[in-house]
């Protein structure tokens, strides 16, 4: 049985500093190789046009190959060093003890989320939670005929060359995998073991996982052209990032908790990734025909999802961090 606390091993704000060291070395991983980090050339003119930039060969851009291999590699790396430092954590307050490293193992285990305990709904209705939001999108893509077995849907452009590229590998595997390992099973676990209650941890943990994701904006500055107006698109379009990312952090933050599985979240995550954001107003325009379905889709799905949110992740039998402080089953 994974050890549990009866009074929080570390502090709120070790936790804080555990959450910027295991954030800073999954981003800062990106930029220690030179083939992991982009190049701009400095030889471009500015472009008053305000759209971006044809790539020239002596550029490295975040979609090379190259990079995107070299990235892969690095945020790799840096997920086994984050999982490594909360294992020490854990090995350091467990003590000396004669079965110190097989609980310091369990309780790595359980507190990451990666045990999986059994195989029953409650390990399957998780999954499907996202799905049901994204009811809408999935109405549209069927109008469309995209669907698996549609007419438009093709096994090798949909399938094999969209999810065995490089760039497929990292939109749909590799970056959710070690994302949600990273901002969701090593910094709820560090938050947890400071006494963090449930609310804290849904709302504050996601925060580093959305300003992981504001360093893009140095590509979309270089990419438009190094401007005033390339800056404001690069801030503008980094805002619009940092909050939908910390919005799914506090879902993915919720499930987590509730699950006390990362599994749902990485899932979760990666269909995210494939459907992209809904586009709505489009589909409106493209099936004028079908207004009130799309508007009803729509409607269902976030309905839907609000209603399956809380029944399809009740905590189980499941090692959970859901009861908050104080806890009635569990300590910290």
């Amino acid at each position: 049985m994974p050890l549990v606390f009866n009074s929080p091993p570390i502090s709120v704000a070790t936790a804080h500093l555990l959450t910027f060291i295991l954030g800073f070395n999954y981003v800062g991983s990106l930029y220690v190789s030179k083939h992991a980090r982009l190049s701009f050339s400095k030889d471009r003119t500015n472009n008053a046009t305000g759209t971006p930039y044809g790539k020239l060969k002596n550029e490295r851009w975040r979609d090379d190959s190259s990079v995107v291999k070299a990235r892969i590699l690095a945020g790799t790396i840096a997920t086994i060093l984050n999982c490594g430092l909360v294992f020490y954590i854990l090995w350091s307050v467990i003590g000396d003890r004669p079965d110190r490293f097989a609980m310091t193992l369990e309780t790595f285990v359980a507190r990451l989320g990666f045990k999986i305990y059994y195989l029953d709904m409650d390990m399957i209705l998780p999954h499907l939670v996202t799905p049901v939001l994204f009811i809408g999108p999935l109405f549209g893509m069927y109008l469309g005929g995209h669907l698996p077995f549609q007419s438009r849907f093709y096994f090798q452009n949909d399938v094999v060359d969209k999810f065995t590229s490089w760039i497929g590998l990292r939109n749909y595997t590799m970056a959710p995998i070690t994302e949600e390992i990273v901002f969701r099973s090593c910094v709820i676990a560090v938050y947890h073991m400071s006494g963090a209650s449930a609310n804290r941890m849904i709302f504050l943990g996601p925060l580093s996982f959305g300003l992981a994701h504001v360093h893009h904006a140095w590509d979309t500055f270089n990419r438009y052209g190094r401007t005033a107006s390339a800056a404001k698109r690069a801030i503008v379009m980094s805002l619009f990032q940092l909050a939908y990312t910390t919005l799914f952090g506090f879902y993915c933050s919720y499930m987590f908790l509730r699950t006390g599985s990362v599994y749902p979240t990485i899932t979760a995550h990666i269909f995210c990734n494939i459907m992209g954001l809904p586009e709505i107003s489009w589909e409106l325009k493209a099936y004028p025909n079908r207004r009130k379905a799309i508007l009803f889709a729509y409607a269902v799905g976030i309905m839907g999802f609000a209603l399956v949110l809380g029944p399809w992740t009740r905590p189980g039998g499941m090692y959970t961090f859901w009861n908050a402080r104080p806890y009635d089953n569990m300590s910290y």
